[in-house]
């Protein structure tokens, strides 16, 4: 268990010390179970907290550790979970790549984003803002952090990263295939935050804030989670007015203004752009536009800056391979729906790229086990 990590009740909110090596109590009888250092937090699944806690009363770590693998969030329309499968997973980590994980994890379509994420648009996007307004940030919280993307871009520049998602598989993958320094936790953001009256001198959420409920008390926990001359970053809010329609939940520019009215706003492909030209991005006004897919906010005091070696590229001390993406004719797109959402907006399709190779991600640094 990570010892130096704080956690509170998700229900009461009362601060959780270890009973156990591998649960948290709040010494009146709440339990919660830890495993593979991963607090489990996550409210309405009572029975599953139960089962467990059970299992590991009981020593068996690796059958808590399939049950809490087959949970997915209430938004999942994928293939179920086989436990025999989870079985071999759990047996085999320690030598299955990323890919061979999140395929016994059944993750479908889902795993073509994560596999190759390092080079989508909107993950550059992201980047490119938390670069823009960078402040050489000791700790950073992410919420629904996903399997660890930008917890490795940030552990890689030394900032100290919590990172949260309400799905203990892809907290579990990140610890083990591609952030393994970060601290984990799994909490449902509608509910109450374990995090307790932490702050932190980062706060990001990244592609998830939109599909997210109660958007407007989220971000106001988003806010009081940012530290004295701290910054907050969301990326990609969809645009509710973009030709053809938004990819998912969406808002016009006058409810975005709304919810953060002080903010820098950005148009995802001025990140892009500047992040491969190391250019300062020119913030824009919440305004109807149609050719808008996406907005990216940062709410901070810290002015937008040029891009330039930051965590917008791989540090000197990575290794770049040829990006997996990149076949000997063109692109290979996992999917027709990857292509669809990706390819219009993808840095690396043109082989005369005038751009370093590191920023226009035809080489891009994996995980070892990919």
């Amino acid at each position: 268990m990570n010892t130096s990590a704080v956690w509170h009740s998700p229900i009461s909110g009362k601060r959780l010390v270890p009973d156990t090596p591998y649960s948290l109590s709040d010494g009146e009888g709440e339990r919660w179970p830890v495993v593979d250092g991963i607090a489990y937090l996550r409210t309405g699944r009572g029975w599953l907290v139960a089962e467990a806690l059970a299992l590991l009363d009981d020593g068996d770590g690796d059958g808590a550790l399939v049950a809490l693998l087959a949970d997915q969030d209430r938004w999942w329309k994928g293939a179920q979970t086989d436990r025999d499968e989870l079985r071999r997973l759990v047996a085999e980590r320690d030598t299955l790549t990323l890919r061979e994980a999140m395929e016994l994890l059944r993750f479908g379509a889902v795993a073509d984003y994560f596999a190759h994420r390092w080079s989508d648009p909107t993950y550059l996007a992201g980047l490119a803002l938390l670069e823009a307004h960078w402040t050489a940030p000791e700790t950073a919280f992410e919420l629904a952090g996903g399997i660890g993307h930008f917890a490795r871009a940030l552990g890689e520049r030394g900032v100290r990263c919590t990172s949260a998602d309400i799905v203990f598989a892809k907290c579990w993958l990140a610890r083990h295939w591609v952030a393994p320094d970060a601290e984990y936790a799994v909490f449902d953001a509608g509910e109450l935050w374990p995090i307790g009256d932490r702050r932190f001198d980062l706060v990001h959420c990244q592609d998830a804030f939109y599909f997210l409920p109660s958007q407007e008390e989220v971000a106001d926990r988003l806010r009081s989670a940012v530290g004295v001359a701290g910054t907050l970053a969301v990326g990609h809010l969809h645009n509710a007015d973009v030709t053809g329609g938004a990819m998912g939940p969406a808002r016009t520019a006058a409810e975005w203004r709304a919810l953060f009215p002080q903010a820098h706003v950005y148009d995802e492909r001025a990140l892009r752009c500047a992040l491969l030209r190391s250019d300062t991005p020119v913030p824009c006004d919440w305004e109807h536009s149609s050719a808008i897919e996406a907005w990216a906010i940062a709410e901070t005091c810290q002015p937008p800056r040029a891009l330039g070696a930051g965590v917008s590229v791989p540090p000197e001390s990575a290794r770049l391979v040829a990006n997996p993406l990149i076949g000997p004719h063109g692109p290979m797109w996992p999917s027709p729906r990857y292509e669809a959402e990706y390819g219009p907006e993808a840095t690396w399709t043109d082989p005369a790229s005038p751009f370093p190779p590191e920023r226009d991600r035809r080489r891009v640094a994996l995980p070892e086990r990919w």
